[in-house]
């Protein structure tokens, strides 16, 4: 409901700033005396390019659209083979016994379980292609154990609030856009980011934990919290020895060849197991398509 008053505000706010700086164009000899700031407001032609805008906006959508399917079907059919080689299910049973406390309402060994370690694993690494698919796959899943389906479950809104906070270890994104605008020095962020996210996702966990009534401080979920926080401090003091340029460099080789690495675990697995990877991958690209198709008119 709040979506659909703010779709129609979008409109209703726009006629209206529209209509007074038309007003303003054709009275403008009267608010230069007057009023000044109106003046510089005035537009004659704001709702041609207003109409021109939506022209514009559709083209872009478009283009995203297209990019979104591919991307869609991409990392969903690598994951398909990942979920036929074991691999997706191995990695599952390592994170499960902390997944299963900060999501309790998730049937045990659900494939979400799969789709939720790989999306926050894309996501520490940096990886925004990677992690979106993943996303919305997990989303997807988790609406399919959702005993309301007009209404977020807590399992969903855990997973989006974890996802917006976005641990990082490895902002590739970030760096390679400050490289592309000429950043002085472009790794400078490196590390206040990942303090950054680090406490955003600690933040949004115990506060998603706290209205959901989940408890925290048992000796599982403080050792994977422990673990994590180790690893945080190892890298952050590993990155701050070395010198700004071998830092960018090292990091986004780091970030791609993980993501690499566990493509080719995914195959290898595949192969070990005697699944037909190129079926598999079609069969998991043709749910990216679709999933991607549900999304596009929003």
């Amino acid at each position: 409901m709040v979506l659909n008053y703010i779709w129609i505000g979008f409109f209703l706010i726009g006629f209206l700033v529209a209509l007074f700086r038309v007003i303003g164009y054709y009275f403008r000899d009267f608010f230069l005396e007057h009023l000044n700031l109106v003046f510089t407001l005035a537009d004659r032609d704001v709702f041609t390019a207003i109409v021109q805008s939506t022209f514009d906006m559709a083209r872009s959508s478009v283009e995203i659209s297209i990019y979104l399917i591919g991307v869609m079907t991409l990392w969903l059919g690598i994951m398909k083979i990942g979920e036929r080689g074991g691999a997706v299910n191995g990695l599952s049973r390592l994170l499960n016994p902390f997944f299963s406390r900060i999501f309790p309402d998730i049937p045990k060994n659900h494939p979400a379980f799969g789709s939720i370690m790989m999306n926050f694993s894309a996501n520490m690494l940096g990886l925004d292609n990677a992690a979106t698919p993943m996303g919305l796959k997990a989303m997807k899943e988790l609406q399919e154990v959702n005993p309301d389906p007009d209404k977020a479950s807590n399992s969903q809104i855990m997973f989006l609030v974890l996802n917006t906070s976005s641990l990082t270890l490895i902002p590739i994104s970030i760096l390679a856009f400050r490289v592309a605008k000429g950043a002085a020095v472009p790794t400078d962020v490196f590390i206040p980011m990942i303090l950054a996210t680090y406490f955003s996702t600690m933040v949004g966990l115990i506060f998603v934990a706290i209205r959901q009534k989940i408890n925290l401080f048992i000796k599982v979920v403080l050792s994977y919290l422990g673990v994590i926080t180790v690893i945080i401090a190892g890298i952050i003091f590993y990155l701050s020895r070395l010198p700004q340029p071998m830092m960018a460099s090292r990091t986004g080789f780091a970030g791609n060849f993980l993501l690499f690495i566990i493509i080719v675990i995914f195959i290898v697995l595949g192969i070990r197991k005697k699944v037909n990877l190129y079926e598999t991958f079609i069969e998991g690209a043709k749910e990216g398509f679709g999933v991607a198709v549900k999304i596009i008119p929003y």
